[in-house]
């Protein structure tokens, strides 16, 4: 089984995850902008099963970063952990499948073609996304 590794702008925070995500998405909600400091924000979901955090980390609600360099590089949200797009290791591992909160996507930014897209939240209630 595969596995694919990220982590922080230092070094001091790392995640691996094995397998496959559930579902690779992209959110346009003001949360996600702002934590990122970005017009969107884009993340793998995992099994929390499948991932291993190393490193120390802090955390602001669901989201977790790293103390000394500020990355933004996990979520963990129920047993789901989100996986920052911009923190892994390989660029380009995972392509989105869909995009929440598009109701919140910048007037100057176009949908993303062949993304399942939601106004709000996904409206799925399966893990994964087709």
């Amino acid at each position: 089984m595969e596995t694919v590794s990220g982590g922080c702008l230092c070094g001091a925070l790392r995640v691996a995850a094995t397998g496959t995500p559930w579902r690779v998405g992209i959110c346009h909600c003001l949360d996600c902008r702002r934590n990122h400091g970005a017009p969107f924000h884009a993340s793998a979901i995992f099994p929390a099963d499948a991932v291993t955090v190393t490193g120390i980390w802090h955390s602001f609600q669901d989201r977790s970063f790293c103390p000394a360099c500020g990355s933004p590089v996990f979520a963990r949200i129920g047993d789901e952990i989100g996986i920052n797009l911009g923190s892994f290791d390989e660029p380009n591992q995972f392509r989105p499948t869909y995009e929440l909160w598009t109701v919140r996507r910048e007037a100057w930014l176009p949908p993303f073609p062949g993304l399942t897209s939601y106004r709000k939240n996904r409206e799925n209630p399966a893990r994964t996304e087709p």
